[in-house]
């Protein structure tokens, strides 16, 4: 006879660390795919792109963000972009401004929906989402998932414009010297 999961609460969850970390969703630890290495450097390329106008745009970058989404839900955002005027949180409740979902090779489009979805009840108006596998890239709203076709993630307000195309050109760049 199989035993059901045991349950945690948000509390216990918080207090442990794992590694890797793990979202909680409903009382139950949801593993993450991570660890590969266009999921890293796609992360940290997303996450520079931001640290450098950081002024500018008084926003802050913070990659593999624990984010408290409900009382019973707590997702690990790849890349949470904060605003730098609202109360500084461990933990954050209050939403970010962006939030940045990269998709790793064994991610399934479905997973990530429901993890964009739970960015949204929490409150996030501007949800991306980057595949660096089949190079693509996606914003999250009230109407779903929609492609950008010209791999620019703009935020609402017009003030952000970020060139996926670039990124991907990166990653290329260096797989095409490994295989020289």
């Amino acid at each position: 006879m199989a035993t059901a999961p045991a349950i945690l609460t948000m509390e216990q969850y918080l207090r442990t660390s794992y590694s890797p970390d793990v979202d909680f969703v409903d009382g139950e630890l949801k593993e993450r795919n991570v660890g590969e290495k266009d999921h890293g450097r796609m992360q940290l390329m997303v996450a520079a792109w931001f640290m450098e106008r950081e002024a500018s745009l008084s926003l802050e970058a913070i990659p593999e963000q624990r984010m408290l989404i409900s009382p019973d839900r707590a997702r690990i955002c790849d890349v949470a972009i904060m605003r730098q005027d609202v109360p500084d949180e461990q933990v954050p409740t209050i939403p970010p401004f962006i939030c940045i979902e990269i998709m790793s090779p064994e991610d399934r489009l479905s997973r990530s929906i429901k993890v964009l979805e739970d960015y949204r009840t929490m409150g996030v108006n501007q949800i991306w989402l980057i595949d660096p596998q089949e190079r693509l890239a996606y914003t999250f709203g009230k109407g779903g998932l929609k492609q950008q076709e010209d791999l620019v993630l703009r935020a609402a307000d017009g003030k952000i414009a970020m060139d996926v195309n670039e990124m991907f050109a990166k990653l290329d760049k260096k797989k095409n010297k490994e295989n020289v």
